[in-house]
């Protein structure tokens, strides 16, 4: 075997071993399952007997003991509906096991990763881990629920066949039982051959999501730089490679069943001419012979049902494997106890950088002081917006520290540093729901009154009103159905509800028009009054009255000071100033 061969078997025995341990909660669900299923397959069994011995009862014409077979078919429909009762009550505890299970993998898969590390989040596409959250759980739960329905009864049938045989007469038995091995390699062959197929289809079926989703999400860009064309040749590369791989899982998986049922013939031919010679030499009667073939039918079918679901659990072990990757990725370290951040923000030494071979920000140094305005400015890809990062502890340094009270950010919980920042980014979030409840996001419990003040605030307050049901309008994800201007006035009135000790404003009214941004910004300097805040802005003329301005390039601080000041001294600030305003407009 090759080592990506023994890799693939290592991996497939591991991702069992982990589905076993989330079996392993309902162990009592499991047994009570096992014994339906014995009960399932004695019964079932036991059947064949009966009809052996109403045979026998049929010696001849006018030789048929008819108060002996009516007793006989009386138990053969009792054991008819236990049979039929115990399979029933099997399926509805297999199917809860079953959902359970992939609920539990789900649930768990869903909360790492919502304490995965922003970079992995922000390196991996979205469209993938939402195909192993959704695809490849759903691809596990059919294949696990197989394996619980068809695998218990296949393998009990096989053993409870051979049992039943041996009592009627040990030597056809032999006979079938020499030709069973043939079944199993057929069963390991194939199952080899799928896991490695599979695991690919999963992969590209995650590909074909992400594209989509990507697609989906930016239809807009699509259209408008006319790359519906190369769009479409990108997912017919997948596309085809998701049907190619498919195919092939599926040509090995679709030999199982002709197979199998070649080796079954076998079986029953054996049976049959063996069996023919045994009454021939008295060995076993007619209907001992009739319940003979009736059993090497009932012994060769579950190894057509166990290859189906050997290959079936080939597809669920590596849609499974593929989740357990997801949550085998280190989540973010621990937090520290909670802290009551006031304001004051110190960076010390800072060096950080996305990508270790790319440096970007180093030995940043930084002393705010509460109530102070800072504001960043700087070419795009300085470090602005990484800055902030740093700050809400989205990314964590390399080297050096950054500081709320004197306190290192990694010892202090990340909600109570966040819950202390007030954020309005350059790029809007809003999620599906009402108007009412997207500036509540914060404050949920917040009061009707808090909630309109807000939006009057964020000068907000009569667009909604002009909405068909005011603030119990529903917008779309992401609010699809409003204007960039719109959503950017409701995530203003989100902060401006919450009222934080430091406030992060990151372009926070770049899609705002002139004559409201004016107003906003009325109001952001009263909600700024004796918050720290930051300031990360292009139009310098937003940020004139702030106390410390930090021009930024290439990760560091060039310069620093108040407007006029930068100005003074007529180096980089003024530069980039008079690239806004013509140098006659003076200060």
């Amino acid at each position: 075997m090759s080592s990506k061969g023994k890799l693939d078997k290592t991996k497939s025995i591991q991702t069992l071993k982990r589905i076993l341990l989330y079996i392993k909660d309902y162990r009592a669900a499991v047994l009570l399952s096992l014994f339906l299923a014995v009960t399932t397959v004695a019964s079932t069994l036991y059947i064949p007997i009966l009809t052996g011995q109403a045979v026998d009862q049929i010696v001849g014409r006018g030789q048929v003991d008819f108060q002996q077979l009516i007793q006989i078919l009386k138990r053969i429909l009792i054991v008819m509906a236990v049979t039929a009762v115990s399979q029933w009550l099997m399926n509805h505890i297999n199917n809860t096991i079953t959902y359970r299970v992939s609920m539990d993998i789900r649930t768990r898969a869903f909360d790492h990763l919502e304490v995965l590390p922003l970079s992995y989040v922000d390196s991996h596409p979205a469209g993938d881990m939402i195909s192993r959250i959704i695809t490849d759980i759903d691809q596990f739960s059919e294949g696990l629920l197989l394996g619980f329905t068809q695998l218990f009864t296949g393998a009990l049938t096989i053993l409870g066949t051979l049992l039943f045989m041996l009592s009627i007469q040990p030597f056809i038995t032999a006979a079938v039982v020499v030709l069973t091995p043939v079944s199993f390699f057929v069963a390991s062959f194939i199952a080899k051959k799928t896991f490695v197929m599979f695991k690919q289809q999963s992969e590209a079926r995650g590909e074909l999501t992400t594209l989509t989703d990507e697609m989906l999400g930016n239809m807009k860009v699509v259209q408008a730089f006319g790359y519906e064309k190369e769009a479409e040749k990108r997912f017919q590369e997948i596309n085809s490679r998701l049907a190619g791989c498919s195919l092939k899982a599926t040509f090995f998986s679709s030999i199982t069943n002709p197979a199998t049922r070649f080796v079954n013939s076998m079986v029953y031919a054996a049976v049959g001419i063996t069996g023919a010679w045994g009454v021939i030499r008295g060995l076993l009667t007619i209907g001992q012979l009739t319940s003979f073939l009736s059993y090497a039918n009932q012994y060769t079918k579950p190894f057509n049902e166990i290859s189906g679901v050997v290959t079936e659990l080939q597809n669920a072990l590596a849609s499974a494997a593929r989740v357990f990757e997801l949550m085998d990725e280190p989540a973010i370290p621990e937090d520290g106890p909670e802290a009551v951040v006031d304001g004051n923000v110190a960076l010390e030494h800072v060096s950080f950088s996305y990508q270790p071979e790319r440096p970007l920000i180093e030995d940043l140094n930084l002393s705010v002081k509460p109530g102070q305005r800072v504001a960043i400015v700087g070419p795009t890809g300085c470090g602005k917006t990484t800055v902030i990062n740093l700050l809400m502890r989205f990314y964590d340094v390399k080297s050096g520290s950054v500081r709320v009270e004197g306190r290192d950010i990694r010892d202090i919980t990340r909600q109570s540093l966040r819950a202390s920042y007030g954020m309005v980014l350059q790029e809007t979030w809003l999620k599906a729901g009402t108007i009412r409840e997207n500036i509540a996001y914060g404050r949920p419990e917040a009061s009707e009154e808090e909630i309109i003040r807000a939006a009057k605030e964020a000068h907000a307050h009569s667009f909604i009103m002009r909405m068909p049901q005011g603030y119990d309008t529903v917008i779309n994800e992401d609010g699809g159905n409003l204007s960039q201007g719109q959503k950017q006035l409701l995530c203003i009135a989100r902060v401006m509800l919450c009222l934080p000790s430091m406030l992060i404003l990151d372009e926070a009214t770049s899609s705002i028009d002139t004559r409201t941004e004016i107003r906003v910004q009325k109001a952001f300097s009263r909600m700024m009054e004796g918050r720290t805040s930051f300031i990360v802005a292009h139009r310098l003329s937003t940020i004139r009255e702030a106390d410390v301005i930090l021009v930024m390039r290439d990760g560091r601080i060039v310069e620093k000071g108040r407007h006029k000041e930068l100005l003074r001294k007529n180096g980089y600030y003024a530069e980039i100033y008079n690239s806004q305003f013509a140098p006659s407009t003076g200060e």
